[in-house]
């Protein structure tokens, strides 16, 4: 048992549970997979997410990037490994499958000002920068074969166009519009679909998710110069942080290690050797920036190696079949 396994095994049980699973490969039939998922369950930390979720999608979503809003909460909970039956669950599961559009995306609670094109009220909508979360927590959780979530993926696979998926609302968000060409693509858009279709069967090997990719791959190629609805990918963008909620260079990286033609990309190359630059002396990884909503958890301050955001990385590089057991805790 090598340092990095022991460093990760012997953190959170969140880190260790999937430290199982996605780099040793254990089953979840496993004993000591079993026993630590468990443990992860009953955790005051994951316990608190989870109450926090007892009102659904409810809580207005007034920015994407709040990081404390459900939306992001639930994917979280969905990327550890929690799914239907499991505590509260499948309560969350019903709430969500109350708001689905006539179109298939299932709704949030939103809140457009009128002078940024929407009604000013409180109503259940869709965007494309909320809706594919949704659909891929849903997935996560268990209902991969669901009739009603697959209606929703084929209406947004239906949106991308040859540079990537777009910005999209509902109809009843009227003519709200991210800052950007409507000919663009929205970078954020493009990141989260790609996310979503990385678990379908169907759509992973398909020619949108090559168009999603080469869009992402192309800004980072031309990210001096090509900056569509405000996203960059300059000094913030390149800075560690976690969980994976906005458009950053780790969760660009972990997006795209899904899809194995990309992996000896130069463009994606060159991403994923910058971040491993950023290792310590152990091989560790230390947050460079931090969600304030998620101060009390390991990867919530700058000071510190953090086991999550470790995981993070080796996750990648375990995709890639390139990856290099040095971290310790010692």
């Amino acid at each position: 048992m090598n340092n990095v396994i022991s460093y990760l095994l012997t953190s959170s049980p969140w880190v260790a549970y999937r430290t199982r699973v996605d780099l040793l490969d254990q089953s979840e039939d496993h004993p000591e997979v079993q026993k630590i998922r468990e443990e992860m369950l009953g955790h005051p930390q994951i316990h608190g997410l989870i109450n926090s979720l007892s009102h659904g999608l409810e809580m207005v979503l007034n920015s994407h990037k709040n990081a404390g809003h459900p939306l992001h909460v639930m994917a979280f909970l969905a990327d550890i490994g929690c799914r239907m039956g499991d505590e509260r669950i499948d309560d969350l599961i019903y709430q969500i499958l109350e708001h689905q559009s006539s179109q298939g995306p299932f709704q949030v609670l939103m809140n457009i000002p009128q002078h940024f094109g929407g009604s000013g009220e409180d109503e259940w909508a869709w965007a494309l920068c909320d809706a594919p979360l949704v659909l891929y927590s849903l997935m996560k959780f268990g209902l991969k074969n669901n009739e009603r979530v697959q209606k929703g993926i084929d209406f947004l696979v239906n949106l991308i166009r040859e540079n990537g998926w777009p910005c999209a609302v509902s109809p009843e968000l009227g003519r709200f519009h991210g800052p950007g060409r409507k000919e663009d693509p929205c970078p954020y858009a493009t990141l989260v679909m790609l996310k979503l279709l990385a678990l379908s069967d169907e759509h992973k090997q398909s020619k949108v998710a090559r168009i999603g990719c080469n869009t992402l791959l192309h800004l980072w190629e031309k990210s001096l110069d090509v900056h569509p609805y405000l996203f960059y990918m300059g000094t913030d963008f390149r800075k560690l942080k976690a969980p994976l909620i906005w458009y950053d260079i780790l969760h660009v990286l972990d997006v795209l290690s899904y899809f194995p033609w990309v992996h000896q990309d130069e463009r994606f190359l060159d991403m994923l050797r910058l971040v491993t630059t950023k290792k310590n002396e152990r091989g560790c990884y230390i947050p460079e920036s931090i969600w304030k909503a998620w101060k009390e958890w390991d990867f919530g301050q700058k000071k510190l190696p953090s086991p999550w955001l470790t995981f993070l990385v080796l996750r990648v590089e375990k995709r890639l079949g390139s990856l290099s057991w040095k971290c310790s805790d010692e």
